[in-house]
């Protein structure tokens, strides 16, 4: 009884929403741990964020298929509510602000704070280059997610179950990289692992552009896709903490905002970029172009300070002081002296 435009419109404010959260929990992560725990807590996130990926569509498929897909939303409306039972729970309480100059006449609170906060970033090389990084490889991977379920049921004739094994194949790679992911930046450095992860992805793709429809091609999608999301995730996790660590606290937020706003925006310009080439391309094309684009963040971190990075580095500790050895007196010192 409801029309298309509905679920569009749903659609967008529950984006909307998604945006917001996704920005203010990852910020919030350096208030709740200390920083040398930052790297082991992203990584429990990020494996329980694979098992709900996982778990979450087999539930859902199997939910839909037993009491039909409208209602099956009403299950997902009672997961956000619990969710925002849980986040309201946490009694962690973040540090007070700084106060903020006063806005100058004829500009409101807001825009200082983005325009703050777009000059923090770009005036940090390192946290720079990884969001440039990050929204270019989200691009890539847009234009590629729009025909990429497509393409695997129609054209290489996958089957509905054979699509959910090997996205299931694809959790597990995503779980063993979040888990695996501080012993794999203590052993080869932060700055290999985001780097490799990113590498990874391109390279995952090129059985995809070479598939044909057979159970062969079908088993090597699914290693190929299982080796992209473990290194995914495993990048995941270290750029985000090495974010996390190098950004002040006053501008976290903001810092992730920018981040989650670039990479998250690009979806829908991706998505449309995406319907125009595969007119003149074709899907196949579409996706060879998606997979080509991801090439080019891999340039920008190999070129920037990111390769020789091995540990993360707090900017407070970095900044401070060194101790001053304490001084033996050489001569009694007078009682209430100071």
């Amino acid at each position: 009884m409801l029309g298309i435009g509905q679920l569009y419109a749903v659609a967008v404010v529950l984006g909307v929403a998604r945006v917001v959260h996704s920005s203010a929990s990852i910020s919030y992560l350096p208030v709740l741990v200390e920083a040398d725990l930052l790297q082991h807590a992203n990584a429990r996130l990020g494996a329980a964020s694979s098992v709900a990926d996982s778990a979450g569509s087999n539930v859902g498929a199997a939910l839909v298929g037993a009491v039909s897909a409208a209602r099956s939303v009403l299950a997902d409306v009672l997961s956000y509510l619990v969710s925002a039972f849980l986040v309201w729970r946490i009694r962690t309480r973040e540090p007070a602000p700084e106060p903020a100059p006063a806005p100058a006449e004829g500009r409101g609170g807001l825009a200082r704070d983005i325009g703050e906060g777009l000059r923090y970033v770009a005036g940090q090389p390192t946290i720079r280059t990884v969001i440039t990084a990050l929204s270019t490889l989200g691009f890539g991977l847009a234009i590629m997610n729009t025909y990429w379920a497509y393409y695997l049921l129609t054209s290489l004739r996958m089957s509905p179950s054979a699509f959910g094994v090997m996205v299931g194949v694809g959790g597990a790679g995503s779980l063993a990289g979040a888990l695996l992911a501080p012993r794999i930046a203590s052993r080869i450095g932060i700055g290999p692992t985001i780097i490799i992860g990113f590498a990874v992805s391109p390279l995952g793709h090129i059985p995809l552009l070479l598939a044909g429809p057979s159970l062969a091609w079908q088993i090597a999608l699914a290693a190929a896709l299982a080796a992209q999301l473990f290194w995914a995730t495993a990048s995941g996790t270290s750029q985000r903490s090495l974010r996390q660590t190098l950004c002040e606290p006053r501008f976290q937020g903001r810092m992730q905002a920018a981040s989650t706003t670039l990479t998250a925006g690009a979806r829908p310009v991706a998505a449309a970029v995406a319907g125009a080439l595969v007119l003149l391309l074709g899907v196949r094309g579409t996706l060879a172009v998606g997979a080509i684009l991801q090439v080019v963040p891999v340039v920008l971190l190999l070129l920037s300070p990111l390769r020789a990075l091995r540990e993360m580095t707090s900017p407070l500790a970095r900044n401070a002081e060194p101790p001053v050895p304490p001084v033996r007196p050489t001569r009694p010192i007078r009682e209430g002296a100071s």
